[in-house]
């Protein structure tokens, strides 16, 4: 049953995340933008070789190295999903870790087969299986993003450390629903994993006290 319903919510978390840069890719033109609400919620398509919110490791055999890094990188956490499920783990760290493994995957096909299946979308809008092949080559495509959330922009003062004497962006990285589940998947790990261990330790614990007297 825990089984069904990964599936069904890594399922549920690939179609929404490649149907909407499915859409973006041969709908838009890489860099142009629409606001969705306001000034603060706009899809902008960007792309970059492979990091989460916009950033990048550079080179071809960076581009190469993150994606194979990516792919054991969800081998292990698809085992890591089978163990929680068979020692009957908390459900919302098995949710949590079902996120983070349907947005790696999410990247993963980016990276694997977009520069293969598109071609490229400066000053056009590409085209879904071209007759003169995709942008680039097997492993080195590259990831479609488009959520922007630009809440605030404005000139900070000299005073301010590290960011004052110049104009900036609150929140300025450029992301997809992929990164949004590895992101939501950590939060919840971070935010509720004293919880999840409490309730496996007292779970543990009733079935050790009805062990024991079952035996007594």
């Amino acid at each position: 049953m825990r089984h069904t319903q990964v599936l069904i919510l890594t399922f549920i978390v690939l179609l929404i995340d490649q149907g909407s840069k499915f859409w973006v890719k041969t709908n838009m033109i890489l860099n142009t933008e629409f606001k969705v609400l306001g000034d603060w919620f706009r899809i902008h398509f960007s792309e970059n070789k492979g990091m989460a919110f916009g950033w990048e490791l550079g080179g071809d055999y960076g581009k190469l190295g993150l994606t194979l890094f990516r792919i054991v990188a969800v081998i292990f956490i698809y085992y890591m999903i089978h163990g929680l499920i068979k020692k009957k783990a908390h459900w919302g760290f098995i949710t949590a870790m079902s996120l983070i493994f349907a947005g790696a995957i999410g990247n993963i096909i980016d990276s694997i087969f977009y520069g293969v299946v598109f071609n490229s979308s400066y000053h056009q809008v590409a085209e879904f299986l071209p007759a003169a092949g995709g942008y680039g080559k097997w492993f080195h495509g590259e990831v479609v993003d488009m959520l922007y959330f630009p809440m605030w922009r404005g000139y900070i003062a000299d005073w301010v450390p590290f960011i004052g004497g110049r104009i900036n962006t609150f929140f300025a990285p450029i992301f997809n629903v992929a990164d949004s589940a590895i992101s939501i998947g950590v939060f919840i790990i971070l935010l509720f994993n004293r919880t999840f261990l409490k309730e496996e330790e007292e779970m543990e614990a009733a079935k050790k006290l009805e062990k024991a007297q079952a035996e007594s």
